[in-house]
């Protein structure tokens, strides 16, 4: 069946304008759309009888792909709100050009017109024109890296010399000032530290002393400095209650045991600055020697480490509750009340906070006949196989064509602006600068397009191995199951069921299996279903044989 090609309504007549103000400039994006708009206006507006319909403002990254009123401009678009877009530059539109040229092309084959105030005459649709555009993205993205790297280096530079570059951690404060003296041409326009807190830090010096006597786990230091009414600096308590659970907050911590800033160190992996190497200009919360040592300590609680014995849930995050009113789901968690009898205690499934509790037995002993009624009979493997085969033929045979048309038109269209751009170079247009780099950026665009045109055609024998592999395993796993030990049969568990869901006397009343197990057996459930209907049918032959054959007997009988 021919694919049908979708007529859109002609456009609106009328301008949309689009402003995007760099992260450099968003101290002052105001001053940065109003001389925007004085260009768009004065090279294209002026020269135009159209109305503008309306405006679309960013104030972020060019790069950034979600940007809010640069997709509204889109969906306006799509809606024939407008028919001409008007941009500053190329780099105002987008500097990650495959995004921007895609953008320009859809807008294009919506009968909307692109226009940058800094080229009025140049239509990005047009070859030349286009090449031309490409290039200024290029040269834009190109720019915004070298920033990028400039900025780093700025940065490994301050945290070499003894700077911090991010927020302090709790226990001090982030300090600048306006500078106004001959050292700012050094330092920038602003001078900037980090001080002690006044407060905080008196904090994390208890907090040290505490974990140097070596008497007292992260939890009780936690437990006091509740005691004592000290918290995060954000707020956050040391220890958190809820539905009467007391939970310390021992990971947060533990990381601050470990971060040498409190050491007076800087350690930046990304600037390769490690330990001990270059002093901070803080006053440092303990000395070299004792943060050492509260590592130690640390280091021998968790090599020597007693774990507690809990029980064993053999449905852990995999059992939910059907409720029979509402139909919603809810997640079943594991409970085991006077787990310090010899016995172990008795152990349930249940809702926190509610009178639901299932013993953990009653729901554990179903799922070995659940997971035999999954079981495909080795004889059906060839007609699920057959039947897989033909489903991924089906939908993959509608989306390769289109696929390998785009990603060979693209190469072609690689060769073309490369031709192009040779004529131009030859000519002394461009220099041997832009011409490396673009000459780069064709090799690895054709490498990527190769190597997805590669991928396309091993997805078809990709997804049958991918079968094969599954149908292994759950022609096994119902013979192997019951013979597997409870680790073994949780993890078994986990690799093939999504939920088990039960009602509220512990019966399973559902088992929603992962992919690709789910579609094996709606697969095998279709490929039954057909032999059934064939032995019906079958069936129903033979009976009207053998009908006839009682009426001929009987009428002969009769004679």
């Amino acid at each position: 069946m021919p694919r049908r090609t979708t007529k859109h309504l002609p456009p609106k007549p009328g301008w949309a304008i689009y402003l995007l103000t760099s992260s450099r400039e968003a101290q002052n994006p105001t001053m940065s759309q109003d001389r925007q708009r004085f260009n768009i206006n004065r090279a294209l507006l002026e020269r135009s009888d159209l109305v503008v319909v309306d405006e679309y403002t960013d104030t972020m990254s060019g790069r950034t792909p979600k940007r809010a009123g640069y997709q509204r401009l889109l969906d306006d678009a799509r809606s024939g709100c407008f028919s001409h877009v008007a941009v500053e530059n190329a780099e105002r539109f987008g500097r990650n050009d495959t995004e921007a040229l895609i953008a320009i092309d859809e807008l294009h084959e919506h009968g909307i017109v692109v226009r940058f105030a800094d080229y009025p005459d140049l239509d990005p649709i047009d070859a030349d024109d286009r090449l031309l555009i490409t290039i200024s993205f290029t040269l834009a993205r190109r720019e915004s890296l070298k920033l990028g790297e400039r900025v780093r280096g700025g940065l490994y530079a301050k945290l070499r010399n003894g700077g911090y570059t991010t927020r302090a951690p709790d226990g001090y404060l982030n300090v600048e000032r306006k500078a106004d003296t001959p050292a700012s041409s050094k330092m920038g326009r602003y001078e900037r530290w980090i001080e002690t807190d006044p407060q905080q830090f008196k904090v994390w010096r208890l907090v040290w002393n505490l974990l140097l006597t070596d008497k007292h786990s992260l939890a009780e230091i936690c437990e006091h400095l509740h005691l004592r009414g000290f918290r995060y600096r954000t707020g956050r308590p040391f220890i958190e209650i809820k539905n009467d659970r007391r939970k310390p907050a021992v990971n947060t911590l533990s990381k601050i045991f470990h971060n040498w800033f409190y050491a007076g160190w800087v350690v930046s992996e990304k600037a390769s600055i490690p330990p001990k190497t270059v002093k901070g200009h803080w006053k440092p919360v303990v000395t070299t020697e004792e943060f050492e040592r509260g590592l130690e300590i640390l280091s021998y609680r968790s090599r020597h480490r007693i774990a507690k014995r809990r029980h064993f849930y053999l449905l852990k995050e995999l059992v939910y509750l059907h409720n029979e009113d509402t139909g919603n789901l809810t997640k079943l968690t594991g409970s085991t009340s006077n787990s310090s009898r010899k016995s172990g205690g008795t152990a349930y499934y249940c809702v926190w906070s509610s009178n639901i509790n299932i013993k953990c037995e009653i729901i554990d002993d179903q799922i070995a006949q659940l997971i035999k009624q999954i079981h495909i009979n080795p004889d059906q493997t060839l007609a699920i196989q057959d039947a897989y085969t033909k489903e991924v033929a089906e939908k993959l045979g509608h989306l390769r064509p289109s696929e390998e048309k785009q990603l060979e038109d693209a190469l072609k269209a690689i060769s073309e602006e490369e031709t192009r751009t040779a004529r131009l170079y030859a000519i002394g247009k461009i220099t041997d600068e832009v011409w490396d780099l673009l000459w780069q950026e064709w090799q690895d665009k054709r490498r990527s397009i190769q190597t997805s045109l590669v991928s396309l055609n091993r997805q078809h024998e990709a997804h049958i191995a991918d079968l094969d592999a599954a149908l292994t395993i759950i022609s096994k796993v119902s013979i192997l199951y019951s013979n597997l030990g409870r680790d073994d049969q949780r993890s078994v568990l986990h690799e093939m069921v999504d939920k088990i869901v039960v009602n509220r006397f512990g019966t399973v009343v559902n088992m929603v299996l992962l992919p690709p197990f789910s579609y094996l057996k709606h697969i095998s459930d279709q490929v039954k279903a057909e032999e059934m209907q064939a032995v019906v049918d079958g069936n129903e032959k033979s009976s009207r044989s053998a009908t006839a054959s009682q009426c001929s007997e009987y009428i002969s009988v009769s004679r």
